[in-house]
């Protein structure tokens, strides 16, 4: 199964629910959470609201274009 199928079928109601689903990824403030992709060659950048089950996808890319990033918390 996918992250994408995974995600699509999972209902977290809060941090503790995605930290427990996926312990690599990093809340960054604002509702973003990063996930490592691919051994962490790349970076996954979500908008995640949980009361409403809402994710939203705001960057997918390499680890070097996620360090180029200014202000993950706006993205």
């Amino acid at each position: 199964m996918s992250w994408a199928e995974y995600v699509e079928k999972t209902e977290w109601k809060n941090h503790a629910d995605l930290k427990a689903a996926f312990p690599s990824a990093d809340y960054v403030g604002n509702d973003r959470y990063v996930f490592n992709i691919s051994g962490n060659k790349f970076r996954l950048v979500t908008i995640v609201v949980f009361f409403q089950g809402f994710l939203h996808i705001r960057f997918v890319g390499t680890h070097a274009e996620y360090d180029k990033i200014k202000d993950i918390k706006n993205i």
